[in-house]
């Protein structure tokens, strides 16, 4: 019997066999590609119309040096990806172009790059709008549940409810969100959203998300403030009890390599300064952790720091004094 008669799966091997075949050399004789595959000529000639039903320019020619050629620009497919793949695929690569994956960062680029030229248009506008949910600052990350991340982005996407469980208050209660953005830290996935029951916009940790579920109420978007901006805020400063700012007097490229994208938030000021704004459970270390940067700077907020400044001032100041040797001493 033809291998035409084969079962589906048999011929998509086959199909695809083909297709690798077809990118290996550049021309490709009927006999030749009849006997790589175990088929009849006919047998190739109608998996060859299978490729350029799905979009490839499979060119035939006749003749002495003639046969089947792979048309220039088509070394990559339009991808078969259903939606589910598609949101995986690229909320993987995402991650990894965030540097999530170490050393991955450029090919992650270059294959999300790739990935939007091959995509079936349904599904390039689909990928897009994906994409563009999903901010970051920072690089490298734990890794959180990937249904808890596909879940909420496509809810970001479809600008529907969502709802989750969420500790607080020693215990986990419901959350009711129109979903925004997911924001990827140094360190963590968050979403930013707004919160449907306390009237504001929250940040939540992926990793502490439990039971998520994407609702059918669709919303529409409402005014929001910046995503990664305002989640970077939060993660520095916003969830201590004490927070502060100052202006260091070193450029803010130079500042940000010395200090975690989770610990603070690093603004420039002008080539030779920055304003940095952090938190924390004292004042104290806020004024230290500063200190130890090993730059001039000036507290900008709030006005009690510089009373913490000239204290600690005066008391490492009478450390180092009674640490002095004695007149005369060698």
């Amino acid at each position: 019997m033809d291998a035409a008669g084969g079962d589906e799966r048999g011929t998509t091997e086959r199909v695809l066999t083909l297709l690798g075949l077809l990118q290996q050399r550049q021309v490709w004789t009927g006999p030749e590609l009849a006997d790589r595959l175990g088929v009849t000529p006919r047998t190739v000639r109608r998996d060859v119309e299978r490729l350029r039903t799905l979009g490839y320019q499979v060119h035939a020619s006749q003749g002495v040096g003639g046969g089947y050629q792979l048309g220039p620009g088509q070394d990559l497919p339009p991808l078969l990806l259903d939606d589910e793949e598609a949101i995986a695929t690229v909320v993987s690569l995402l991650a990894g172009a965030d540097g999530a994956v170490a050393g991955a960062g450029d090919a992650a680029l270059r294959a999300l790059t790739k990935l939007d030229q091959v995509l079936p248009t349904r599904l390039r506008h689909e990928v897009r709008a994906l994409s563009g949910s999903v901010e970051s600052f920072g690089g490298g990350r734990a890794p959180v549940d990937p249904e808890v991340l596909m879940t909420l982005a496509r809810a970001c996407r479809g600008e529907v409810e969502a709802g989750f469980g969420y500790p607080s208050g020693g215990e986990v209660r419901r959350r009711r969100v129109e979903p925004y953005r997911l924001v990827a830290s140094d360190r963590r996935w968050y979403l930013l959203a707004y919160d449907l029951d306390r009237d504001d916009w929250r940040s939540f940790r992926l990793d502490r998300i439990t039971g998520v579920s994407a609702r059918t109420w669709r919303f529409r978007p409402r005014a929001a403030p910046d995503a990664a901006t305002y989640v970077q805020e939060g993660v520095a400063s916003r969830v201590y009890p004490h927070q502060a700012r100052f202006l260091v007097h070193a450029p803010a490229g130079t500042v940000r390599t010395q200090i975690p994208a989770s610990a603070a938030v690093v603004r420039p000021r002008d080539g030779e300064r920055c304003e940095v704004l952090s938190g924390a459970g004292s004042l104290d270390f806020l004024l230290m952790h500063v200190l130890l940067l090993g730059h001039d700077f000036e507290v900008l907020d709030p006005p009690e720091l510089g009373e913490r400044c000239r204290a600690l001032a005066a008391r490492l100041l009478s450390a180092g004094a009674a640490s002095s040797p004695a007149p005369g001493t060698p």
